[in-house]
């Protein structure tokens, strides 16, 4: 009896012990010195999230794979009576009311109430009664039941990343109806297969459908880290973001630590030296994010690297450049640098000649860089002539904003000391006019210009990533020193796990 089921039943919860013997990842003495990202939410946006749970329970019953339930009895005057209920399915489901409750260093608690759901299927039955009298009968029948559900739900850590564990999951029942071919009034027929049939249908519902919320979770768990993955990735370069420390669930908030290492080609990141500490971080808004300043600074070393600190500047861009102000100063370094040629026959080329230097302070994100600018002329039918040539050490100070699905850098202070200084028009440098000129243009409209590229680049590559799906409120960007905290509130897309689940299913 009941053969398949249990049969599946084993096999799960031989897969669960396997879960549970692989899932110990171990750590150093000291978890945080290795943090360099922590994801922090609060039970505001866990009590968001809830809302979505709905969703998941109705893809469990659905996608549940109900066995076949068979039995048999033997019945005074009619002998041995045997049956069987078959192609078993979700006929229509609705859910009252779902909560959640954070367990300290225990588990995320929901408790599903009143979950009113319909099943059908067909049922089979036959009995030997006295002198021989063999009958056999198929109905269909609608199973009608009321169910409480509680889900206990504990993050650990698995192969180095979060992974849930909803084993600890129950069934309340109370109702559990048969109807037989429709009819809702109690028959003989009805009262024999229902006596038969209840407690064994309670234990077949309860193993399939918390099999199916223990497998959902674990694959929303995936879903979850695949999607943080590829949001720190673009191209060759990525975060690991595989766990630095067991997941903490506290009354309050659920909070991972993540390493945080560069992975670009043959780069290597080493980090050991981290200033998190949970202090750091409040519980006011619904979600947050700690990074280290080591990121960042390994984030612009793997952009050098790959070649993309670069820009390229040409006709009306150039001419905004260097027009900036209309004195004879600016005249006359433009007309010493360009001599008479046309903006839309030259370019101007900055790259970073080194690996940048980022530092986060109170004021904002520092970086510091050796830059080199080369500013050609393109006579027409010849070779390039380089009409400029320098490199400069410049530092400045960003702060950082996120607005209407933007990303907003503003530059508050800057510095600039030349090492290298090379202009045709004036080899020997002894005319102070070109170069106080260039000074003057790359603090007021140079740095901002580069900038003014790099917000819509960085918005574009966020966005890419699936972050304007999110409605994101009252976002705030702190810099401390050593360290960046971005804290905000949401909206969740509801399209996003509906989406998901429906390519699961």
């Amino acid at each position: 009896m009941l053969w398949a089921g249990r049969m599946r039943l084993r096999t799960f919860r031989i897969l669960v012990m396997l879960v549970h013997a692989s899932a110990a990842c171990e750590f150093g003495p000291f978890p945080y010195s290795v943090t360099g990202i922590v994801c922090r939410m609060t039970k505001p946006a866990a009590l968001l999230l809830n809302q979505e749970t709905a969703r998941v329970i109705q893809a469990a019953f659905r996608n549940a794979k109900f066995p076949n339930i068979t039995g048999e009895r033997s019945m005074r005057l009619l002998g041995k009576v045997a049956y069987g209920l078959t192609n078993i399915q979700v006929n229509g489901l609705s859910i009252e009311q779902s909560e959640v409750e954070l367990k300290e260093n225990d588990a995320i608690h929901i408790a599903i109430k009143n979950v009113t759901a319909f099943f059908k299927g067909t049922l089979t039955y036959g009995y030997a009664g006295a002198w021989f009298l063999q009958l056999f009968h198929s109905v269909d029948f609608e199973i009608e039941s009321s169910i409480d559900l509680q889900i206990n739900i504990k993050l650990m850590c698995q192969k180095d990343q979060v992974a849930a564990d909803a084993s600890d999951c129950y069934l309340t029942f109370h109702k559990l109806t048969l109807h037989l071919q429709g009819d809702k009034e109690p028959g003989w027929l009805k009262q024999l297969f229902t006596d038969f049939i209840s407690f064994t249908l309670k234990l077949v519902l309860k193993s399939e459908v918390c099999n199916e919320i223990s497998f959902l979770a674990q694959v929303l768990a995936n879903f979850v880290h695949d999607l943080a993955a590829n949001f720190v990735q673009d191209e060759d370069i990525r975060l690991d973001i595989s766990l630095a420390s067991v997941p903490l669930i506290k009354a309050n908030y659920l909070e991972s630590h993540h390493k945080g290492l560069v992975l670009y080609k043959n780069y290597s990141d080493v980090f050991s030296d981290s200033v998190f500490s949970p202090s750091l971080l409040t519980e006011s808004r619904m979600l947050y994010f700690w990074l280290s300043e080591h990121i960042l600074n390994s984030l612009a070393s793997a952009a050098f690297l790959d070649k993309r600190l670069g820009l390229t500047i040409t006709g009306e861009k150039l001419q905004a450049l260097f027009e900036m102000e209309d004195t004879e100063a600016q005249r006359k370094a433009v007309q010493m640098v360009f001599q008479g040629t046309s903006y839309n026959d030259s370019v101007a080329k900055v790259w970073s000649l080194a690996h940048p230097q980022i530092s986060v302070q109170p004021e904002g994100t520092v970086v510091k860089s050796l830059v080199g600018v080369e500013i050609s002329i393109l006579p027409p039918g010849e070779e390039p002539l380089m009409a400029l040539y320098m490199e400069k050490e410049i530092m400045v100070t960003i702060q950082a904003a996120y607005a209407e699905k933007k990303l907003i850098l503003h530059p508050v202070d800057s510095r600039i000391e030349f090492k290298v200084f090379k202009c045709t028009a004036d080899p020997s440098g002894n005319d102070p006019s070109i170069r106080n000129f260039l000074q003057t243009m790359i603090s007021v409209v140079g740095i901002p210009e580069v900038i003014s590229r790099i917000e819509p680049a960085l918005t574009s590559l966020m966005n890419s990533k699936g972050l304007h799906l999110f409605e994101i409120r009252n976002p705030e960007i702190i810099t401390r020193k050593g360290y960046v905290i971005v804290q905000l509130d949401f909206s969740f897309p509801n399209h996003l796990l509906l989406d998901f689940l429906e390519k699961r299913l």
